[in-house]
């Protein structure tokens, strides 16, 4: 008589921005297909608009993702409602994923999404900075978690499993006064910056001063996981292969860790080997047939 083995264990796959390599980024379309997917849990970028609603749009500015333009938070609601967030993709959204005018989201729209997904599910929410409206991000973030029945001591809403992740080392230690450290991730990345004068279209000297803020901010992070403040580490894939010792030394430490954005075949075996808890991808449904042979989730 013969007994299978045990599966070995797989990293979570959490779909980045739901599953963006499909439709465009968090939009309804993009969070359906990303259950369908059978995603492990879903990440998601938060902006405040003007009126204070917390809105699913990874840049700061409209340009790159809408047919609009300028800073997303002198925006009202109600105008970025009018805008199209999801035919710039070119992408056609089945007619059950919405219509056009239905693509963009809240917050409390994904958690409804996410509510009906008929399992348990993860839901990684990243504060975007810096803000105009500072800590008062965070603050408005959790305070509509909690108006939809998030427990602070369990970080569950319902089916949900709800954490929570930032660059600022400001952001996450303002988050650690209400929030377990385990569901708590401090993201780092090494610092380029022609990147930072790209992403944010600024000249060299603002670029330079930038690089040296993230720099400062990076060199924090690293000290808050290294003393074990923050629960998860959140490095880049690039981060990862670039610092193995300072990687290896968390994962000794007993950090957990979600990995960002790991897309090819390579990077989702490094993950894996390495024992890496969580991943986070553009194309959820093709990195769990990457794993998903004689294995697990990690729980």
């Amino acid at each position: 008589m013969t007994t299978d083995a045990p599966a070995a264990a797989r990293p979570l796959v959490y779909a980045h921005r739901g599953s963006s390599g499909a439709y465009a980024e968090h939009t309804r379309a993009a969070y359906l297909q990303a259950i369908a997917d059978g995603a492990d849990g879903v990440e998601c970028d938060i902006h405040l608009t003007r009126d204070q609603h917390p809105v699913l749009l990874h840049d700061a500015n409209l340009d790159r993702t809408s047919d609009g333009t300028g800073p997303v938070a002198e925006r009202t609601l109600e105008q970025l409602r009018l805008l199209d967030f999801s035919s710039w993709k070119g992408a056609r959204v089945p007619d059950e994923y919405g219509g056009k005018s239905e693509q963009f989201l809240t917050l409390p729209e994904l958690l409804d999404i996410l509510r009906s997904a008929g399992r348990n599910i993860g839901l990684a929410i990243e504060l975007k900075h810096p803000s105009p409206y500072q800590l008062k991000l965070e603050d408005r973030v959790l305070e509509v978690l909690q108006a939809e029945g998030w427990n602070p001591a369990t970080s569950m809403l319902e089916n949900i499993k709800v954490s929570f992740m930032s660059f600022s080392p400001d952001a996450v230690k303002h988050l650690l006064k209400s929030v377990p450290a385990e569901a708590v991730c401090q993201l780092v990345d090494d610092v380029n910056i022609e990147e930072i004068r790209e992403g944010f279209g600024v000249g060299a000297f603002t670029g330079g001063a930038l690089a040296n803020v993230m720099r400062a901010a990076r060199t924090e992070g690293e000290r808050l996981l290294d003393n074990g403040e923050v629960g998860m580490a959140g490095p880049g894939i690039d981060y990862v292969r670039e610092h193995a010792g300072t990687v290896q030394r968390w994962l000794d430490s007993g950090r957990r860790f979600r990995v960002w954005t790991v897309d090819s075949e390579n990077d989702v075996a490094l993950c894996q080997g390495l024992g890496i808890d969580e991943i986070t991808t553009n194309r959820p449904a093709e990195v769990l047939a990457q794993l998903t042979a004689g294995s697990r989730p990690v729980s």
